[in-house]
């Protein structure tokens, strides 16, 4: 039996201002809350609609004062149609095994972090994450949450990510490759991936998080068409918003 949880009483916290990741010379700020173990995925699925991210049981939304570039982004799976260079990307990946397992951290799924964050991210805030912090990100979250590996033929874990289970969709929450199989567009692939798996299951929606103009970091993502972003408005087609 679903566990009711009434949105009015949430608590929300304010952080304080800190440099963006993604626009340089601006400042940030992000709305957050705690999921509750009962009422997690509930929540985690009402707040992704209105446009939160989830990193482990923090829940988050910008709430910066002179910037609203930050853009939730879903692709309508449904209707989704790779394009050539889509297509290339499965063709080079068709050999991967892919198993969707509990959302369990694996030594081995951490030494594929470790190594994609020290060739991907260096000096980054997660480059010193220990197992320890690994196991927290992956298994202390209040959702329906699961892992997905991706092997190459010798068996070797080259690839995972992170989802959470909504009611219309999946929302990617973080993913890892093997930084040197750069031949295979292992990112992209993945995306690709889940897209085709909502489609199979029926859900309408892959969520991608934010999408934010004028960033490269975040480029990637408007490539996968058509999809939505979330304004003032609700969720309108990228191309109108």
């Amino acid at each position: 039996m679903s566990h009711p949880f009434d949105p009015n009483q949430l608590q929300f916290f304010l952080t304080i201002p800190s440099p963006c990741p993604y626009l340089p010379g601006r400042m940030e700020r992000k709305i957050f809350t705690q999921l509750d173990p009962l009422d997690g995925p509930h929540l985690n699925n009402y707040l992704t609609h209105a446009g939160f991210r989830r990193s482990q049981n923090v829940i988050y939304r910008p709430a910066c004062e002179s910037c609203r570039e930050c853009r939730s982004l879903r692709v309508r799976a449904d209707e989704f149609t790779p394009g050539r260079s889509f297509r290339r990307t499965i063709r080079r990946n068709d050999d991967l095994s892919i198993e969707i397992a509990p959302a369990i951290a694996t030594s081995e799924q951490y030494a594929l972090l470790s190594r994609y964050l020290g060739h991907r991210h260096p000096g980054g805030g997660m480059t010193d994450m220990d197992f320890s912090r690994y196991e927290m990100m992956v298994e202390e979250c209040a959702s329906e949450t699961e892992i997905v590996e991706y092997r190459n033929q010798t068996g070797m874990l080259i690839a995972c990510m992170l989802i959470d289970r909504l009611t219309d969709g999946l929302s990617l929450v973080y993913s890892f490759f093997e930084p040197d199989d750069v031949d295979r567009s292992l990112g992209n692939y993945m995306i690709l991936d889940q897209i085709a798996r909502c489609h199979s299951e029926g859900l309408p929606y892959l969520y991608l998080g934010y999408w934010v103009p004028g960033s490269p970091k975040m480029h990637y993502k408007s490539r996968f068409q058509p999809s939505e972003v979330l304004g003032h408005r609700g969720w309108m087609p990228l191309e109108s918003a």
